[in-house]
């Protein structure tokens, strides 16, 4: 993770690539060359043992709720973002929606995309890295996404989802109303999972500092501005939350880096 500061692997890719029982368990190690895992290049060696397959892609979880569709476009935005680097691919999930049809239709919310699948807690164990995205109420997470953390009780029982990066993004009506504070009260979420937060700081560069346009977005994550509902994310916060999807992918590709640690001379 940088000069001296050494590697952090990821639970799920223990450093010989075994699973944990104890066998080569291609459904998690796949992403990543082991040596000891190599094709045979002995000619008698049966066909199926001299296959080179195919590396498996590292997979970010793109999971969101939106109501007004503000998030679903910073989404798919992020999308692009994590499949511009080579070997990562993001993989977009809706979360179950809570409110009776009825209610969705009083509230005139149009209707959602079928093409995106919804997520169960159990399908997360499949991801390498998350990206949440929920608009706020009231400064914290739409009830819809608290919903489904809620469900994730079985895998924090067993910390499934320990190690593993997760980063936010998140829409707001007005400039005041929680782009900041929606973002920092969900990292409770991934501290009872011991989940890894990953903010963008100001990795986004001078289009952090901008002022001559209204932007959403913070040190914390990209964001959106949604006003009365009619305001659509503009090509600054598109661009940041694309940003996102980047630095994400990139962060997922070196937590996952094989190393090795220098040995412990404690005990000696």
């Amino acid at each position: 993770m940088g000069k001296g500061g050494g590697c952090v692997p990821s639970k799920k890719r223990p450093l010989l690539g075994i699973s944990d029982h104890g066998a080569p368990d291609p459904a998690i190690d796949g992403a990543i060359p082991i040596e000891s895992q190599s094709p045979s290049t002995d000619p008698t060696a049966p066909l199926q043992d001299r296959i080179v397959q195919p590396i498996k892609k590292l997979r970010i979880f793109i999971v969101f709720y939106s109501t007004y569709g503000h998030i679903e476009i910073l989404a798919r935005r992020m999308k692009k973002g994590v499949d511009g680097i080579d070997g990562v691919e993001g993989v977009l999930f809706r979360v179950q929606e809570t409110l009776l049809p009825e209610i969705l239709e009083r509230m005139k919310v149009p209707a959602k995309d079928d093409r995106i699948p919804v997520i169960s807690a159990e399908e997360m164990v499949k991801a390498d890295g998350f990206l949440f995205g929920f608009p706020t109420r009231y400064g914290c997470m739409a009830a819809q996404m608290k919903a489904f953390f809620d469900s994730t009780g079985g895998l924090w029982r067993e910390q499934k989802l320990a190690g593993v990066p997760a980063g936010f993004f998140v829409s707001t009506g007005t400039q005041g109303g929680g782009q900041e504070t929606t973002a920092w009260t969900a990292i409770t979420q991934l501290a009872h999972h011991g989940m890894i937060y990953v903010p963008i700081g100001y990795t986004f560069g001078a289009g952090m500092f901008r002022m001559d346009s209204v932007r959403g977005g913070s040190p914390y994550g990209a964001g959106a501005f949604s006003g009365d509902g009619t305001r659509e994310p503009n090509e600054t916060e598109l661009a940041l939350a694309e940003h996102q999807g980047r630095y994400m992918a990139m962060i997922v590709k070196r937590f996952t880096q094989p190393c090795s640690f220098p040995p412990d001379h404690s005990m000696n």
